[in-house]
């Protein structure tokens, strides 16, 4: 087994934890932006902390950075903020697999991206698992209940939301690959580390600067619950970690698909830890987007 595809499973169950425990800030302590905030002020200190100990350590010193570094860093790094919003609010209105799952709509989405950023190319049968996959959000979108006119039960704050979600990693996965392959020296763990460095501080001031502006005393708020924020922290700096390392060593449409996995652990987690149950029509959302993601990994 290749080991970005170990790195890939290890970054998953990271983030599925992460979002676990952003999901309970969001539902008993913090705004939508706080609980965003919580996973950057706890991990960008010690992201840089690493990045400094591993260039010392390793004799490759202070990173040159080409201009060509910045635009990349920063449209992944502002893609990500508004996509972890988007999945946090997200689990007000639907249960957290089903949650988990609309934003997983990105590796459907990446693969377009990746084309349009960084120029990777996809075939039609890639096509065709894309449309598979809409086929599986459109049943994801749907109300529980499956009451009232269509529009209404399809096209609503929770299908906004998630695939608002979805457009945002797929951009974000391929600003922080082409970020990473920018940086001309240094070895694959030594650009990842770097590249994670400057984006958890860019994303950690934009944070910091809107909350003093929109939500004054949030931050205080975050730094009150600092036992359940940390550990916010903690794992997101693990599955950054894993998922920048992994976005160098191969295409991102790859490596989201093979986070999938993560459907799983949410599965489990929603209903071990959250008590929640996935309804027929969702179960079968979940089948048809899980279809076409295997198919986009067999065809590409």
């Amino acid at each position: 087994m290749e080991v970005w595809i170990l790195i890939t499973l290890g970054a998953a169950f990271a983030q599925t934890l992460r979002f676990m425990l952003q999901k309970h800030l969001k539902t008993t302590r913090l705004s939508t932006a706080g609980a965003t905030f919580a996973r950057f002020i706890y991990s960008a200190p010690l992201v840089a902390v690493i990045a400094t100990i591993y260039a010392s350590a390793s004799g490759q010193g202070a990173p040159d950075i080409p201009a060509s570094f910045w635009p990349y860093m920063l449209a992944g790094g502002t893609s990500q903020i508004l996509a972890t919003m988007c999945v946090v609010a997200l689990f007000a209105h639907r249960n957290f697999a089903v949650g988990i799952t609309f934003k997983k709509t990105e590796v459907l989405l990446s693969a377009v991206f990746g084309f349009l950023i960084l120029g990777d190319v996809f075939t039609w049968p890639a096509i065709m698992a894309i449309c598979i996959g809409f086929a599986g959000v459109l049943q994801l979108a749907d109300n529980p209940a499956g009451d009232g006119p269509w529009r209404k039960r399809i096209f609503n704050r929770a299908t906004a939301l998630g695939l608002g979600a979805g457009i945002l990693f797929g951009i974000s996965g391929n600003g922080y690959r082409g970020a990473s392959l920018s940086l001309a020296d240094g070895d694959v763990f030594y650009r990842a580390i770097i590249t994670l460095a400057c984006v958890t501080a860019f994303q950690t001031v934009a944070m910091a600067a809107w909350l003093v502006w929109r939500e004054r005393g949030e931050i205080t708020r975050v730094l009150r619950v600092w036992r359940v924020a940390g550990l916010v922290g903690l794992t997101s700096m693990a599955g950054s970690i894993c998922w920048f390392t992994a976005f160098t060593l191969q295409n991102a449409a790859y490596v989201n698909a093979v986070g999938q996995i993560e459907l799983l652990f949410s599965l489990i987690i929603g209903a071990f830890v959250f008590g929640e149950k996935v309804t027929a029509r969702e179960w079968q959302g979940l089948l048809l987007l899980t279809g076409s993601i295997v198919m986009l990994v067999l065809v590409t």
